[in-house]
């Protein structure tokens, strides 16, 4: 049998996550069944959605089970196959990380090209964060050259894949971050035409306004929102008559015990006429053989930055989790398992 770790939710948290949450747990994985593949978990890629999913409360997913390894994408490599459409050595992806080895059925796992992109750039830019903020920004947004598009959490997987799209589809891009280094990797890495340090800024619907006057624009067509409270609220504030905000996801919202931070100004939905849209990745699969394409002749251009913070081993794991919150990690937050 294969020796494997993997880490299990114990009990559910309130608030921020802590330890005492979780447990790392040792266990052998027989050869695989009838219909199986055997998987050794090359990276798994690290979500702010997690933390949803480790709450009992009904959502687009289903809660992580207690006393079981909790799931999240990852590549990996088949080292035994009783299914004919898996060989070893075959790339797969799954939604199977949290642990090092497992068995699943062939119907769980998706095979990736190894040839025409790095293998962990199917958990980044060719992946699901690749898919969010291109259906986000294509789809929902209705992006078009000349926009003026405002990010926030510019820095993080989503963001900053955001950034780039906006960037290689003609328009201006004002980008969110919190701190000097993660503002230099905007402006240098991202090519920005705005970056604002938000933790440097006293009011960050001012500092937005001062953004845009820097890039000869007077307000913002488009909001790619990852943060919720104070940028949605500035978004508000700065956007031109008919804009258009894609809700990806509310950071800010995800461990709050009290009452959320809610916009003062949701008025100015109605009287600049903003369309305002939450979404989910998973409602848009029918774009990702579209987004695959894209993002890999911007990758061969030189077009799209892999940005990745990368921890090695699993017993770095919820340490990469609690970067996402703490601000630690900047581009896709990724675990290197073998």
């Amino acid at each position: 049998m294969a020796q494997s770790r993997e880490i299990q939710l114990v009990r559910r948290p309130v608030g921020t996550p802590v330890e005492k949450d979780f447990t790392t747990v040792h266990v052998a994985v027989a050869k695989p069944g009838a219909g199986e593949v055997q998987v050794r978990n090359l990276w798994m890629a690290i979500d702010p959605a997690m933390r949803g999913r480790m709450t009992d409360a009904k959502s687009y997913v289903p809660p992580f089970a207690l006393d079981a390894a909790m799931e999240g994408p990852a590549i990996g490599e088949v080292i035994a196959s009783n299914d004919p459409g898996f060989a070893p050595g075959d790339l797969v992806f799954s939604r199977l990380g949290w642990r090092e080895i497992f068995n699943a059925p062939a119907s769980a796992l998706q095979q990736r090209d190894k040839a025409s992109l790095p293998a962990q750039a199917w958990l980044c830019f060719a992946g699901m964060p690749g898919l969010t903020a291109y259906a986000g920004l294509v789809r929902i947004a209705g992006l078009k050259a000349g926009d003026v598009v405002f990010v926030s959490a510019a820095s993080g997987a989503v963001g900053s894949i955001a950034c780039q799209i906006a960037r290689n589809m003609g328009c201006k891009v004002i980008g969110s971050a919190g701190g000097p280094d993660k503002t230099a990797f905007l402006r240098d890495m991202l090519k920005v035409d705005a970056a604002i340090d938000y933790k440097a800024e006293p009011s960050l619907t001012k500092a937005l306004a001062h953004a845009a006057k820097s890039i000869g624009a007077t307000g913002i067509d488009v909001y790619f929102d990852n943060v919720g409270g104070d940028h949605l609220q500035a978004a508000l504030a700065l956007a031109n008559n008919f804009a258009r905000f894609a809700i990806c996801g509310m950071i800010s919202q995800y461990n709050v015990t009290d009452a959320p931070t809610v916009p003062r100004n949701l008025t100015l939905l109605m009287t600049k006429r903003i369309r305002m849209e939450g979404y989910i990745a998973l409602d848009h699969m029918d774009l990702e053989g579209e987004m695959v394409a894209q993002m890999t002749a911007w990758n061969a251009a030189g077009q799209m930055a892999s940005a990745e913070t990368v921890y090695h081993s699993i017993d770095k794991a919820l340490d990469a989790f609690h970067g996402l919150f703490t601000g630690a990690n900047i581009g896709r937050t990724m675990v290197k398992l073998a």
